[in-house]
């Protein structure tokens, strides 16, 4: 372990701006945990109060509830309600200090880090940098459409629909408004699945009422997936009903159906059908993020970190990779653990245990994940839960996955105010947040601009 000068992590008041991002001096270890995502905040809790220095860096100052995007998106939810600062959640946490940087290079041979702010040095390294959105090399499809994967996504999507909206109410020709009021969601899995819901039901309560000027009929909603059903990772039973869920809600399903190409006024799928829409939105796909500086060659499938039943990453002695990005690849599990917040939280704070293990010349055991099961919504009193042997659909399944998600968000005011629009939305199918507050560009028009 590396020595520092003093026992104190009291921050000095020398600190000045440096190639280093100034930390407290400690002789204690220096764990540095490269994101606030789910994975990263679950090892941080288990490191809370403990005989280590603990370090989160991330490009953001807040934690966000990446299942809740879609609510944000269509106006149910305002950001601050699923967002959550970092300094108020490690507030009384003495060992644990938060830096807003972004990590931009690893350097293992002398364990340190490169950030645009300055470079830290570490005993072990943790990378929790998540996931982005993937479009598989369609450079027009992702010039033109929105991904969902933070809540500037969310925002984006929620400007594009309403500016869109607006916008179809003022012109007079047909094909323009058609195109305008069409949206269009790509992958079918429990993200594209709860949009295309909330979005049904906007169409079905709000735009009558906001909209007037033309039917709520001209507003089409498309849901398309690659293969031959929704929510491929869930049970058969959960699949058919919200294929059942949605064609109730008049969201027209386009299975075995693959996106080609998107111009941003037209979508053409690779069997040659094509769909007039101005509004794509992508969640077909992600691959893994994170800095330069970790060997290729442990880099697997999906841009995913490959790690030992540790997870520690193969090729270094003190650099862990957890949640999305990592790639725990066995008989049992060919393509690693499914991509999803339990996983992540579990690795957290097994990882938590298995470090203070290391740290104190003890043995650690191999990571062993436990399914607690998959809950997907589809609008109001709609879902479908796999829990192990049972197999549900319907209200109760929806009251379920509002308990868990409520219960999930961080911070009682964020719980507060979720429950509260919940109650509002139960009764009244209201959406209060219906505000333009910033022009929303497309990322083809900002770059076209720029030029």
């Amino acid at each position: 372990m590396k020595e520092k000068q003093t026992h104190s992590i009291t921050l000095e008041s020398t600190c000045k701006i440096t190639d280093e991002i100034c930390l407290p001096d400690t002789k204690l270890p220096s764990v540095v945990i490269v994101g606030g995502g789910f994975a990263g905040l679950a090892l941080v809790e288990k490191l809370k109060h403990k005989e280590v220095q603990v370090v989160l860096l991330d490009k953001n100052n807040f934690h966000q509830f990446q299942p809740l995007l879609y609510q944000v998106a269509t106006s149910a939810l305002e950001p601050d309600s699923i967002v959550f600062p970092f300094r108020k959640q490690i507030n009384g946490y003495k060992n644990v200090f938060f830096r807003l940087a972004e990590v931009v290079e690893i350097q293992p041979d002398s364990n340190t880090i490169l950030t645009n702010k300055g470079s830290v040095s570490y005993d072990y390294l943790v990378l929790a940098t998540g996931t982005t959105t993937n479009f598989f090399g369609m450079d027009s499809v992702a010039e033109n459409s929105l991904g969902m994967k933070d809540i500037r996504d969310s925002l984006n999507i929620r400007h594009m629909m309403l500016q869109n909206l607006e916008q179809a109410a003022i012109t007079c020709d047909d094909k323009e408004r058609d195109a305008l009021t069409n949206f269009v969601i790509v992958g079918g899995g429990p993200a594209g699945v709860e949009m295309a819901g909330a979005l049904a039901e906007f169409c079905k309560y709000i735009l009558p009422k906001d909209y007037p000027e033309y039917p709520s009929s001209i507003m089409n909603i498309y849901l398309i997936e690659a293969i031959d059903e929704l929510l491929g990772t869930m049970s058969d039973k959960a699949s058919s009903k919200t294929l059942k869920y949605l064609e109730d809600l008049n969201v027209k399903v386009l299975l075995n159906e693959a996106v080609s190409n998107y111009d941003g006024n037209e979508v053409t799928t690779k069997s040659g059908k094509t769909i007039l829409a101005k509004n794509l939105i992508w969640t077909a796909g992600v691959k893994g993020q994170f800095p330069k500086g970790i060997d290729e060659k442990h880099v697997v499938k999906g841009n995913r970190i490959k790690t030992d039943a540790n997870l520690k990453v193969e090729g270094y002695e003190n650099i862990f990779a957890i949640g999305d990005i990592a790639a725990l690849i066995s008989e049992e599990r060919p393509k690693g653990h499914p991509q999803v917040a339990q996983a992540a939280i579990q690795q957290g704070k097994y990882l938590g245990n298995s470090i203070l293990n290391l740290i104190n010349n003890k043995p650690t055991q191999p990571f062993e994940y436990k399914d607690k099961g998959s809950l997907a919504t589809v609008g109001k009193r709609k879902a479908v839960a796999d829990l192990g042997k049972f197999k549900f659909a319907g209200y109760f399944a929806w009251l379920l996955w509002s308990v868990v998600h409520l219960m999930s968000i961080s911070g009682f005011r964020n719980r507060l105010m979720v429950g509260f629009n919940w109650a509002v939305s139960y009764f009244t199918y209201e959406k209060s947040n219906r505000l333009i507050i910033r022009n929303f560009k497309p990322k083809s028009l900002i770059d076209n601009t720029e030029e």
